[in-house]
């Protein structure tokens, strides 16, 4: 069976570690059909709109999207909208999933093997801001639905179910008690559904200071879109960085995988932009397609190339994009 993969590589960087995912990808030799489109802070300044109205078919259109990485205005720039947020609410990609696991280089913590599922559709990412007394106040909306909840929060327990059977869901219901209160109330009701999963509950700031400490004692976490941003990406450091962190954003029927790094734009166009995040969105992508076992086969060729002392100079080495991808395609093929 062919799947349609929607490429979209973005701004800075973007371009040279989605063109290393996709030459990975292209070394299984599968039945993968690419289909290229655009999207980010170069293309609202030539199309003013971050993603225009074929990207968005395309995404429809497919069976997975792999995109890059944007840059974002340092300031306030009228008619723009992340490109990211906006393909996310485009088509309720509800699901925002962020693997955690310790990589064998020296700067990451060894143990860690824990995953965060984030509200990826609410929360004040809606975009609802306004200005009064001619800007001296500002105001934001926080939405937070139970729909919302009880869709991220099950995908949680599910999850779970399927790891180490434990669950930690993180609010600030003692300072929030209408919005974040809804999110725990649902989690509670939830948990009566899975009576074999081990539930802890936990505060945002608490889990942010045991989150440092203790990283390997969690498995699966769950909370709202903000503060699981903030969550996610405190986490990536403790296994060497955003460079080398995937993740996936899921709805029912579509899904789009990117690296979490920024599009570096200091780097662009050098070579030496470490695609390791954006091949491990790959690997994630090829699980969510059924291809299981090529995912695994993908994730191993990776950590044997790091663990041979082949790293880009974010990890303390001296390899190009090119040299790395060499090396774990290698280990693909032998």
């Amino acid at each position: 069976m062919a799947y349609r993969i929607c490429i979209i590589p973005g701004d800075g960087i973007g371009p040279e570690v989605i063109s290393a995912a996709v030459e990975v990808l292209e070394a299984f030799k599968l039945d993968l059909r690419f289909a290229e489109a655009e999207a980010g802070w170069e293309t609202f300044q030539k199309r003013s709109r971050s993603v225009p109205e074929e990207t968005l078919q395309k995404i429809g259109e497919s069976d997975a999207t792999l995109f890059g990485a944007v840059s974002s205005p340092l300031q306030r720039v009228e008619g723009y909208r992340s490109a990211i947020i906006t393909m996310r609410q485009a088509f309720d990609l509800y699901a925002n999933v962020r693997p955690v696991k310790s990589l064998p280089i020296s700067i990451s913590r060894q143990g860690i093997d824990l995953v965060i599922y984030r509200e990826n559709t609410e929360d004040l990412y809606i975009g609802k801001e306004i200005e009064l007394d001619n800007g001296d106040t500002t105001e934001a909306v926080r939405r937070i639905t139970r729909r919302g909840c009880e869709r991220i929060l099950r995908a949680a327990f599910q999850a779970a179910r399927k790891r180490k059977r434990k669950l930690t869901y993180v609010h600030k219901a003692n300072v929030l008690p209408i919005t974040d209160g809804l999110f725990k109330r649902v989690a509670l009701e939830l948990a009566q559904q899975f009576p074999d999963i081990e539930v802890n509950e936990m505060l945002v700031d608490t889990m942010a200071m045991r989150l440092i400490r203790e990283p390997e004692n969690f498995d699966v976490i769950v909370t709202t879109n903000l503060f699981g941003d903030i969550l996610s990406d405190e986490a990536s450091e403790l296994v060497g960085g955003l460079g080398i962190v995937a993740s996936a954003n899921i709805g029912d029927t579509i899904a789009i995988f990117e690296p979490v790094h920024g599009s570096a734009p200091d780097i662009a166009g050098r070579g030496v932009a470490n695609p390791v995040a954006a091949i491990l969105s790959a690997s994630m992508m090829l699980d969510y397609l059924g291809y299981s076992r090529e995912s695994e086969r993908l994730y191993s060729s990776i950590c044997d190339t790091l663990a041979s002392g082949a790293l880009t100079s974010d990890l303390g080495g001296d390899a190009t994009t090119k040299e790395l991808v060499r090396e774990i395609i290698e280990r693909l093929i032998s």
